[in-house]
């Protein structure tokens, strides 16, 4: 009998241990108009590495406009740029990050890829229309996510341990701090010029 309440406590414990809940909380963006386009991202998960995604993330060109504007994705994940607009239209980053790559230009229907295969926080721009301009963040690990307008953000299923959460925007300074997630965890940043 004590041996099965003792496989039986073993793998509670196991299970427990193995728990995810979400990240969620507010980042406050002092002097802009609001607190959205921050992406709050976990570092590093210890002891895990993480296949990038084989399902290619979308950024769009319509109505001369980078959609989404602020797009975070997976480290190794391809990114397609489509052209929606019925102008021609060029990608390109200035960032070391990325290779400085230049995508060339397109028309209307069509689509160029890159893989972001580091780290980064790659600025896009076109050659064409030097009003655009748009933001792929390559975040280490598959736990990130947008901020609203309002501030708020959530990542879910999260395991459960000790880790640094970076945030980044492309207008203010960026910041992290360590946040000890356990379940359902609240964690709030400020970030300022």
């Amino acid at each position: 009998m004590s041996k099965i309440i003792l496989l039986t406590a073993l793998g509670l414990g196991t299970a427990l241990s193995a728990q995810a809940g979400d990240l969620h909380g507010k980042v406050a963006c002092k002097g802009v108009r609001d607190s959205a386009n921050a992406v709050v991202y976990i570092v590093a998960v210890p002891g895990k590495t993480f296949t990038p995604p084989k399902e290619h993330a979308v950024v769009d060109q319509k109505n001369l406009v980078f959609i989404p504007h602020v797009l975070p994705v997976q480290v190794g994940t391809t990114v397609d740029f489509k052209n929606d607009d019925a102008v021609l239209h060029n990608v390109f980053s200035p960032d070391a990050c990325c290779s400085r790559f230049n995508l060339g230009t397109w028309p209307q229907g069509q689509s160029r890829s890159y893989t972001f295969a580091n780290e980064c926080q790659a600025t896009l721009l076109c050659k064409v229309h030097p009003e655009m301009e748009g933001f792929v963040v390559a975040c280490p690990t598959p736990y990130y996510a947008v901020t609203k307008p309002d501030g708020s953000y959530e990542i879910k299923n999260v395991p459960d341990g000790q880790f640094t959460v970076k945030v980044w925007h492309p207008k203010l300074k960026g910041t992290q701090k360590a946040v000890k997630v356990a379940g359902n965890t609240e964690a709030g940043f400020e970030i300022a010029r």
